[in-house]
């Protein structure tokens, strides 16, 4: 099993979903035809000049300062999660680089989070599933020395301070530990059997330490009620992926598979897809994951993450990675949790 030190999986992980976003940055909203008329064949797409990226990489390099912040002041737990992981949403949110046509859900939960006096939970926009959570997840997957519960537990808190739908939390959860399980050297043959069988035995357990009484905003009679809601969207999705899977269509956009990505667990899904239809070609597979019908910097984003965490540092070109825009940090960090 190749360890996480010698293939570099987290600076892989973190180079790869930036690589995605900024391939997906020009054709998202642009149907696979119009893609093609503009860019030529998919499996010719070129990293733009320059490699700019989106929100999706903003977010979650906001989420891995608050992350790094938080465990340099001790043993990773809610509370000290919560205050810098805000601020960094908050400063994001202020940024005059936040002008990538960032979601609604993270503008308007980000403004709330300002609000002083103002419980999170109050901020967390409980009706809202989309793919803003899990797309900045990864450092969660990443970050070394966690237990189960508080990888599980920072998941999705992370998601739940903008995006509080049981099936952003789940889809978040699940993004992060399919990121730590490829890193740990998982084989990707078996990976939507281990995510199932973790799915299946969280599809009950909220996490009331890290999400304290956040499930009483939506109508759900308890909070088992409430998460089971969300695990189980989770699970139909991986049926879905599983499906595709067993009948693989490369030259197919996969979003006809498993769903455009404007969701969370349909990002998931379709990332998941593009990435383990080419386990061995992780180009490749950004470049299919930016040439879908649906949120292709999102689904390249996780698909590049997914890669990354396989495959190491070493799975892109040089030339790429020393291009794409916030390149200092995105290595930083990558070294920082790879030692």
């Amino acid at each position: 099993m190749t360890t996480l030190l010698t293939k570099r999986a987290a600076t892989g992980a973190l180079v790869g979903l930036a690589l995605g976003d900024a391939l997906g940055y020009p054709t998202e909203f642009h149907s696979v035809s119009s893609i093609t008329d503009r860019f030529g064949p998919w499996r010719g797409l070129q990293l733009p000049t320059p490699a700019l990226v989106t929100d999706d990489t903003q977010m979650t390099l906001a989420l891995a300062r608050g992350l790094r912040t938080a465990m340099d002041r001790g043993v990773l737990g809610p509370e000290g999660m919560v205050e810098p992981v805000r601020q960094e949403f908050i400063a994001w949110n202020r940024s005059p680089e936040n002008n990538r046509a960032p979601g609604n859900t993270c503008l308007r939960a980000c403004d709330l989070l300002e609000r002083p006096g103002l419980p999170w939970q109050d901020a967390s926009q409980i009706d809202s599933k989309g793919c803003g959570a899990n797309m900045r997840v990864a450092p969660v997957g990443l970050v070394p020395g966690l237990s189960e519960e508080q990888r599980a537990g920072a998941a999705q808190l992370q998601s739940a301070l903008t995006h509080g739908h049981p099936t952003a939390l789940a889809a978040s959860d699940l993004t992060a530990h399919a990121v730590r399980l490829l890193a740990e050297g998982a084989e990707p043959a078996g990976l939507v059997a281990l995510l199932r069988s973790y799915a299946l035995e969280n599809r009950s357990h909220y996490h009331e330490r890290w999400l304290g009484d956040l499930w009483t905003r939506s109508q759900d009679p308890t909070p088992e009620h409430f998460i089971t809601r969300g695990w189980d969207e989770c699970l139909g999705i991986l049926d879905r992926l599983q499906d595709a899977l067993r009948s693989p269509s490369p030259e197919t956009d996969p979003c006809l598979a498993t769903g455009a990505g404007w969701i969370a667990e349909e990002a998931l899904a379709t990332g998941l897809l593009s990435f383990l239809l080419f386990v061995d070609e992780p180009v490749t597979a950004l470049r299919r994951a930016a040439c879908t019908s649906g949120d292709s910097d999102s689904i390249a984003c996780l698909a590049g993450a997914f890669a990354g965490a396989h495959l190491g540092a070493d799975a892109w070109p040089g030339e790429w990675a020393d291009r794409i825009e916030y390149q200092s940090e995105l290595a930083t960090l990558g070294a920082l949790w790879d030692a």
